[in-house]
């Protein structure tokens, strides 16, 4: 029974004890759970945690970005009105450095005043004391006395104003027009002598005027009726001269002329032979000349009657100067004049080639080549502006177009530039002395010598009489004078020469 009450009791401890282990087993358990679960909740709360901090770093930089660029927008506007507001500054400077400037030369200018007002003052008392004493003269005397002076005075300052003005007047007028002219006679390479066309025939022995002349003078008519030029023959040894008033006829007569003596064979038949082929052959020489011409100067279009009219100028001549050479060289002249100054260089080219047209028909019509010239071109050319240019060449025209001053210009520099034209010694030698006379004619004036085939006189003056604004008013009464009783081409420089001089002599 005891045994039993042990067992029993034994068991029931057992079953106690194994009920306490069973339930530490479970809370164990639950425990477990319990900290997987919590720290579960842990880490999804730090992964929460660095979500949320992610998001907020990411807004914070965008936020510092969005103020960062707030701030380079602000300080751009900043620095923007800094360099306005430095730039208005540096400006309120020179404006006022500027006005300073001003006030000081006002100031100067006031000084300046102030001081001649007192030198006009001490000189008006100065002349009044030396009235005072001299008040013993009449009062026409005086008067005289006031004129002398006051023409003294106003003798200098005029002079002192007219050299001033003629300076600057030069300077302005001088400058434009030397670049211009003197590019255009530099680029313009022509000969410094043109080539006379020549009317006397060689021959080879005197024997030969009788063979020309011919039988009862049969040779001689026929060629002066084949050419329609005169052939004399007189005294002059070996030599016979042909004269008409056409340079192309007596150009053929020429070369007829010279082929026959060649030749040796003179009698009629064979000298009408002779005059066609040397007409053909000017013919043909003055179709080719005119086009050479064109072709020189760069002028195309050309109607052939006008070429042959250009052409023709080969066998004329103007004051010893060949026309169609001076053609070639008014047109390049024209042309660079008109490209300087920014004209119509074709316009100008075209009708500085042309502007002579009419010199080789003038012995046939009445009138100035000028405007027989222009009548010619417009029949055959279409612009206006180059038959009007070339009417105004030398003024025979009313109005005057750029292009056509700018023929005349070139026209002139080409006729009057040194070695252009001949000229006869007597009237060389005449024009020097007339020149040198006109100069020696005004007071004061010791010596005159003309220079440079009479393009300058220098005129040498005594000292002691002509000051040096006196010389400057002597130079344009000269300049004047020889304008008004000279006739001359282009343009005589006058030079006044005062020398003073101081000799010492050793003992």
């Amino acid at each position: 029974m005891f045994i039993d009450l042990i067992l029993g009791l034994a068991c029931l401890i057992l079953g106690g004890v194994i009920a306490l282990f069973a339930s530490r087993m479970i809370a164990g358990r639950k425990l477990a759970v319990a900290r997987g679960k919590a720290q579960e909740l842990i880490a999804e709360a730090n992964n929460t945690q660095k979500e949320i901090l992610l998001e907020t770093k990411e807004e914070a930089l965008k936020i510092k970005a969005a103020a960062e660029a707030e701030y380079r927008g602000r300080r751009s506007e900043i620095q923007h009105e800094e360099r306005h507001l430095a730039q208005r500054e540096e400006s309120l400077a020179r404006r006022f450095e500027a006005i300073e400037r001003r006030e000081y030369n006002l100031s100067a200018k006031e000084k300046e005043v102030e001081n001649v007002r007192t030198r006009v003052k001490e000189l008006k008392q100065k002349e009044e004391k030396q009235l005072e004493l001299i008040a013993v003269m009449s009062s026409a005397e005086a008067k005289e006395v006031l004129i002398q002076r006051m023409e003294g005075e106003i003798g200098e300052e005029a002079s002192r104003r007219i050299r001033e003005m003629e300076n600057r007047v030069k300077e302005e007028a001088e400058e434009r027009a030397r670049q211009i002219l003197v590019l255009a006679m530099q680029r313009c390479a022509t000969d410094v002598v043109a080539e006379a066309t020549v009317s006397v025939v060689s021959l080879p022995s005197d024997e030969m005027k009788g063979r020309l002349i011919g039988r009862e003078g049969r040779n001689i008519r026929a060629l002066e009726h084949a050419t329609g030029v005169e052939l004399i023959i007189d005294d002059t040894p070996e030599v016979v001269s042909l004269s008409c008033f056409d340079p192309v006829r007596r150009e053929i007569a020429r070369l007829s002329l010279s082929r026959l003596i060649l030749d040796g064979r003179i009698h009629p038949a064979r000298i009408e032979e002779e005059v066609q082929k040397a007409r053909a052959e000017v013919e043909t020489t003055i179709r080719h000349e005119g086009e050479q011409a064109a072709y020189k100067v760069g002028v195309q279009g050309l109607h052939p009657e006008l070429i042959k009219l250009l052409g023709r100028l080969k066998y004329r001549t103007s004051y010893g100067q060949n026309v169609l050479m001076h053609s070639i060289e008014v047109a390049l002249l024209a042309g660079m004049i008109a490209a300087e100054l920014g004209a119509k260089v074709s316009i100008a080219k075209k009708a500085g080639l042309l502007h002579d047209i009419g010199k080789g028909v003038d012995f046939e019509i009445d009138g100035p080549h000028a405007l027989i010239g222009a009548q010619l071109i417009e029949r055959w050319e279409k612009s206006p502006e180059v038959v009007k240019a070339v009417a105004e060449h030398h003024s025979d025209a009313d109005a005057a177009s750029l292009e056509g001053v700018i023929v005349s210009t070139a026209d002139a520099i080409s006729a009057a530039r040194p070695g252009a034209r001949s000229e006869s010694l007597e009237h060389y030698l005449k024009r020097l002395g007339t020149l040198e006379s006109i100069a020696n004619s005004f007071p004061g004036v010791e010596k005159s010598y003309a220079v440079y085939a009479g393009r300058e006189i220098r005129v040498l003056v005594k000292p002691d009489e002509v000051d040096d604004l006196v010389a400057i008013r002597l130079a344009q009464n000269i300049a004047q004078k020889i304008e008004e009783g000279l006739s001359y081409p282009g343009q005589i420089k006058v030079t006044i020469i005062r020398e003073t001089r101081a000799v010492g002599y050793t003992k």
